[in-house]
């Protein structure tokens, strides 16, 4: 076994086997500013390591334990990225790995999970071939625990690694050293994030070092039947539909120009939880119910990294099967299919069912060849829209565009232009990070923008979710300021309250009284972190240098801000050279107008100097909090000073204001004096 001081870790390790580098967007954010600076992070902690490994050794030579434990490091890593994992420590006969960090995901307790399972049955098959050889039984056990961490570097120039600190760690450490042989355990809370779409077994409570309380512990079986958030919500009951009755309408009037033969895409785009999801399927279940044919394909974040996922999804819809579906029953279905639509179609009957992975053993096999197969399957899926538009309209529909896989994305063109001149409709949805050259030169797109839900929608969303109760006045209007319209987020931030009785929900246990009282849930939290951290880096500088000065800000402040923290920083012996305020002021407008184009914040119309908006509340507190305790207080210094001389010609109006951020700053004798200032101006 590696001793302690011979442990690799992804940062600084000549020993580290190229097999085990991150990829190239873990990287770039390791070498940020932030991942050396620090940052609070949502995450889910995985540990893994071999049971009895120091028995296992003295069992074979030192040279075949290094070759043995060199493989199963190798089926780490490659499970663990497969999902966007990083392994930040090697334990001697395991890793630690984190979901969530250094690239934030809304699913990071799901992508562990699928990690777990797809790396138990890897290591299972690995074990039969190590007990085949040499007669070993080799056995893993697996811990996951998923909350708030610290994260960032540590250590000198000599050597500095990255990872996390904090009681989630640990207790992810003592979920994996409590599970048995082959065993993968996770606490309540992290059951609580996944349990709607994974198999759990209650395993009971279990005693740990460092809990007060025996913790509620279960393990992990398998992939449950749910696979998105809109099979959740169908699961559970979908929750009244309010709001949407224009761009029903839309919709509505899009289907009859295709219906027509005039083919039609349309783009429904909005921020995550707005209702994208759920408003086409609304449509298209609408749209079934009334005889339409409807295929659809729903793309995942965790499955970019299967090629051609979202059009494997989007056939298997289209010819009525499932993954799941037995290879003769598949063939029947899809050969049928085939027939019923064009006796020409026939021909292609060998390369549909090699793409759906039940090929026929009787039938000559495609060409393997990666290029001239793709163009087969691309021309395929073409005829497919035509005959179909010769038989009977339909409707395509593909959720969430924004997670799709880059090999299906690169066949979207395609699927474009072939729906011109037929009776298709296409309807996509997507965030505002996703864009695609064929967007502004197909005639036949239109994007529908899908907004917040007005005030008297938000009011019959919270009256279907919580009721009438007069006493649930209070907290009703608190979740309507704070998830300003984002149907996902009032959900969310209801179904994280303390209930006295869920089932019938009749009164809370604490009535929060104020927007301060109700915290964002993790679900919440994890989807904005999620988007603040795929920005590119200067902007998610700018983002969080904005998050501190608050909802609304003005870009002379924010300009002023940065250069002073900039310029403190510079002190430093370690600072970077003094940069051009040129460059500084490019910079910050480019990170503007991406913060806009991703409708993270939007210029206020009705202000004397140019000044902007978070676009949401949430998000402002999302890229605050995220921000270590010492980082905000440099920050709040900077926009103090900045303030102080942006206004001085009238800087005791913002006495108040200045007052808060020394006083956040840690500076209470300069918050002591603004105060003064600011009673004295309001007596006066």
């Amino acid at each position: 076994m590696m001793a302690p001081h011979m442990r690799p870790t992804i940062e600084g390790s000549a020993r580290l086997p190229r097999a085990y580098t991150p990829n190239h967007l873990v990287q770039k954010i390791l070498n940020s500013r932030s991942a050396l600076v620090g940052e609070r992070k949502q995450v889910t902690v995985f540990f893994v390591d071999v049971k009895e490994s120091m028995h296992l050794a003295e069992r074979v030579d030192a040279e075949e334990w290094h070759r043995i434990m060199d493989r199963f490091f190798a089926i780490l890593a490659d499970g663990i990225h497969r999902f966007e994992g990083t392994i930040n420590q090697f334990t001697g006969d395991g890793v630690m790995a984190l979901f969530g960090a250094p690239i934030a995901h809304e699913d990071h307790a799901q992508r562990a999970c699928h990690a777990a399972l797809y790396l138990r049955e890897q290591l299972r098959l690995y074990a039969q071939q190590l007990k085949r050889l040499h007669g070993m039984n080799f056995a893993v056990r697996m811990g996951l625990n998923s909350g708030e961490v610290i994260v960032g570097k540590i250590g000198d120039d000599v050597r500095m690694d990255y990872t996390a600190q904090g009681h989630t760690v640990g207790l992810a450490a003592r979920m994996q050293q409590s599970a048995v042989a082959g065993g993968i355990y996770l606490p309540s809370q992290t059951a609580a994030l996944v349990s709607r779409f994974f198999e759990l077994a209650p395993v009971g409570r279990i005693r740990v070092k460092g809990a007060r309380q025996p913790v509620r512990t279960f393990a992990l079986v398998g992939v449950g039947a749910l696979r998105t958030r809109l099979d959740v919500s169908r699961a559970r009951g979908f929750s009244r539909f309010v709001g949407r009755a224009d761009e029903v309408a839309t919709l509505e009037g899009v289907l009859s120009r295709a219906m027509s033969g005039f083919g039609q895409v349309v783009g429904v785009a909005g921020a995550a939880g707005v209702g994208k999801s759920r408003l086409c399927q609304e449509v298209v279940d609408r749209w079934r119910a009334e005889g339409l044919i409807i295929a659809e394909a729903h793309c995942q974040a965790q499955g970019k990294s299967l090629p051609y996922g979202a059009l494997l999804d989007l056939l298997h819809s289209f010819f009525g099967s499932s993954a799941d579906e037995g290879a003769a029953a598949k063939r029947r279905r899809v050969r049928s299919r085939l027939r019923r639509l064009s006796r020409g179609l026939e021909a292609e009957l060998q390369l549909v069912l090699e793409f759906l992975g039940t090929p026929d053993p009787a039938r000559p096999q495609p060409a393997a060849d990666p290029g001239p197969r793709r163009e087969q399957l691309f021309a395929l899926v073409r005829r497919l829209v035509q005959a179909q538009s010769a038989a009977e309209p339909a409707v395509l529909l593909i959720d969430d565009l924004d997670w799709i896989d880059p090999e299906s994305d690169a066949f979207m063109a395609e699927l474009v232009e072939a729906v011109g001149a037929t009776r298709t409709l296409l309807l996509l949805n997507f965030r505002p990070e996703y864009s695609a050259a064929w967007m502004s030169r197909t005639p036949s797109y239109q994007t529908l923008q899908l907004a917040p839900l007005a005030a008297a929608a938000s009011d019959a969303l919270l009256r279907e979710l919580v009721g009438d109760d007069p006493a649930l006045g209070n907290v009703c209007a608190a979740i309507k300021e704070r998830a300003e319209g984002n149907p996902f987020f009032i959900e969310e931030i209801v179904e994280s309250l303390p209930w006295r009785s869920r089932r019938s929900r009749t009164s809370v246990v604490r009535v929060a009284d104020s927007v301060s009282e109700l915290r964002i849930p993790a679900t919440v939290q994890s989807l904005l972190a999620a988007r603040i951290d795929r920005l590119p880096e200067q902007a998610k500088l700018v983002l969080q240098a904005a998050a501190v000065i608050g909802k609304r800000f003005s870009e002379p402040v924010l300009r002023l801000a940065l250069e002073m923290e900039r310029t403190a920083g510079e002190q430093s012996p370690a600072a970077p050279p003094a940069r051009d305020n040129r460059d500084t002021d490019t910079e910050l407008a480019s990170a503007l107008r991406i913060l806009q184009h991703v409708d993270l914040i939007h210029l206020q119309p009705a202000a004397t100097q140019v000044e902007y908006a978070f676009r949401h509340t949430l998000t402002q507190e999302v890229a605050y909090h995220s921000q270590l305790q010492e980082t905000r207080a440099r920050k709040h210094a900077a926009v103090a000073q900045a303030l102080e001389v942006v206004h001085a010609s009238r800087v005791n109006e913002y006495a108040a204001l200045l007052a808060h951020h020394w006083e956040a700053a840690n500076q209470p004798s300069r918050a002591r004096q603004w105060r003064q200032r600011a009673a004295a101006g309001a007596v006066g």
